[in-house]
Formats: C-alpha cells, structure tokens, sequence
C-alpha cells in the first residue's frame, strides 16, 4: 500500500516504513537511543531527499524520546542536572549547526558529506565501544575480577566550575556535559539524529554515568535537542512532513515499549557490545551502498494528477508554506502528545498487573 508524502513529493510504501521504523524503535528501547542514526540513512537509501530525511527523522525521534524519557521517568532512572548541563551545550551546538546545513543545502553534495559523517563516526566510535566490550565480557567469561575506579577521569574533568551530581554520585566539571552536549546538538542539526550514539558512549566512558541512568537521560536530552531542530527545520526549510512523520512514529513506539522490555535483561557488558557491533554494521552499510553501488531500493513511484490535488495533500502545504510557526508548532506538539500517551498507558497497564498480582498473593 502506497501513499503519497505532501512536503516531500514522494510515493512510500506504508508497510516498510512501518516495519523499518518499529525495528529501530526496538533498537531504541534497548540502547537508550532516537534511532536517528538508523533512520536517516535508511530513508536517504530509500530515495527521500536528505533535507526531508533530516527533518522527519529529527520530529519522529522527539515522539520516541518523550515516550522513553516519560517512561525512565517513572522508573527514577533520570538525572535531570547532568540532562539540563547537556541541553545546555546542546542548542548552541545545534544553533551552529543549522547554519552548517544550509551551506551544505546550497552547495548540493550534502547526500554524500552526510553519509560521509556517518561512515566514518559510526565506524570510529563502534570500533572503540566494541574492543571495550569485547575485554569486559572476556573477563566476566574467565571469572577475572577487574578492580577499576568508578570511571577513568581525564584533562576535561579537571576545568574549573565544578559541580556535583548527586543522582551519578559524580562531581566533575560542569563544561564537561555542555561540551558534550554542543557537539550533540551541532550533529543533531546535521545528520538528523538525537545524537544518542555520540552521547551515549560519552556518558559510559567520558561522563562516568552509571550505566541505568544513562538511556533515560540520554533520551531526556534528546527531547530539547531534536525539538529544537524540528522547529529550525519547519521554519527555515519547510521541509516536515507531517504524514512521514505519523508513519515513522507509529511503528517507532511500539517498537520503543518492546525494545524497553528487552533492554531489562541485558547486563552493562552486552550492552556496549551489542550497541558496538550496531554502529560498526550501520556504517559499513552506508559506506558500500553511498560509494560502491551508489543506489537506493526502488520504493519511489510516480505520482499521478488526482494524489496531488487531493485535499489532505493541499492543506498540509497550504499550512506548511503560509503559515511554518504554526505548523512547525503542530509538528513538535503532536508528537509529544501522542509519545506520553503512550507511556502513559503503559505505566496504567504495569500498574494494572502489578496489582492485580498482589490482589492475588
């Protein structure tokens, strides 16, 4: 079943978009990640225009996060000061950003510099997070105790404005997160991503964070970040697309409330490297199908007269072109609204059974 994308002016299958996007929102559930960095490429690989790539994967990661945030947040694994630190470095980070991608939008090579970043970051940060791993859970094999501190500190903990954070039992310097979160924020703007897959394995090996805290802060972060980006993007580009969007985020959630179940039976070990051997595939596979075969899967079809003129498809780009503050508005409230609800009935149904299990006992 097709259907036709106003903003983007492309035809999209509904069933793979759902079923790629319920797939990575299971990734997200587990990692604590948007699933930007999965997202992205996949719909840039299926023919979507980069610049409408960026923007609808940046507005379906903010549903995802507020329903995973929500979610942490009932569970108390959420450090709200090490979140807002980050939030802070974070929107400087993407105000320069959105400056970098409209060059590169004018310049006209940005499929290529953007699957370019992903390559070689995915490639790089998977390749340190997994040899990391991979010694952790030979350890654990061999049954050799590792006697280590509490994390490895470096240079950029010993600047000054130090602060504690009582929530990671940490007490380190305040640009360390802000720091962070400026380079979250600068790729955020860019690559259309959360930034997760930067701000995760900074929070492991950089930040020192105890590893349940981390997904729901770093999802926390994510929510300021990529709504930051989407409004940016609405009003600067007019390029979300709100029924992209209803797709992604439909199959994105469920697939998030799965992939949170999943990720309460991993130990902190297989944690990185599974999130490792994911990065590493992820930018294998945008390397060879960006510069060797240099092709995407055919899903694109060609759009007749009556799918353009259709009333739905007239009103989302009247509203879009005339009138971006508001639709921009819309875009970032409604996925925010149907990601708590979400969460919301989920903690209704855990707190359902829980009961009932008590009842019985």
């Amino acid at each position: 079943m097709d259907f036709y994308l106003p903003i983007a002016q492309v035809q999209i299958s509904i069933i793979t978009v759902l079923l790629l996007s319920f797939g990575i929102g299971v990734l997200s559930g587990i990692f604590g990640i948007g699933g930007g960095f999965l997202m992205t490429p996949i719909l840039i690989f299926l023919g979507i225009p980069a610049t409408y790539a960026v923007a609808n994967v940046a507005n379906n990661i903010l549903g995802i996060s507020v329903s995973g945030a929500t979610t942490h947040w009932y569970k108390k694994t959420l450090d709200y000061k090490m979140g807002f630190m980050i939030v802070i470095g974070g929107l400087l980070g993407a105000i320069l950003g959105m400056q970098i991608f409209e060059y590169l939008r004018e310049v006209g090579n940005i499929n290529t510099i953007i699957a370019l970043a992903y390559v070689y970051l995915l490639a790089i940060i998977g390749t340190l997070i997994f040899v990391e791993g991979v010694k952790e859970v030979s350890a654990l094999k061999k049954k050799v105790l590792i006697k280590k501190k509490l994390h490895t500190h470096y240079w950029i903990h010993g600047l000054p404005f130090r602060i504690r954070f009582s929530k990671s039992k940490l007490y380190e310097s305040a640009l360390t997160p802000v720091v962070l979160g400026f380079v979250v924020g600068l790729f955020a703007s860019i690559m259309g991503i959360g930034g997760a897959f930067l701000m995760v394995p900074a929070m492991i090996y950089l930040i020192g964070m105890p590893t349940k805290l981390i997904p729901g802060t770093s999802l926390f972060v994510t929510i300021f970040i990529t709504g930051f980006v989407v409004i940016a993007h609405a009003i600067q580009f007019k390029s979300v697309d709100l029924v992209l969007v209803s797709f992604l985020l439909f199959g994105s959630i469920i697939g998030l409330h799965v992939g949170l179940k999943i990720s309460e039976k991993l130990n902190a070990s297989e944690y990185k490297a599974l999130l490792a051997v994911l990065l590493i595939a992820v930018g294998i596979f945008m390397g060879v199908e960006t510069f060797v075969f240099n092709k995407g899967i055919d899903v694109l079809k060609n759009v007749t007269a009556p799918e353009l003129n259709s009333e739905l498809t007239l009103s989302i780009i009247n509203l879009a072109k005339n009138s971006p503050i508001i639709y921009a508005t819309l875009s970032v409230v409604s996925v925010m609204f149907v990601g708590f609800i979400f969460s919301y009935i989920r903690e209704l149904i855990h707190h359902f059974r829980y009961s009932k299990k008590n009842i019985k006992n």
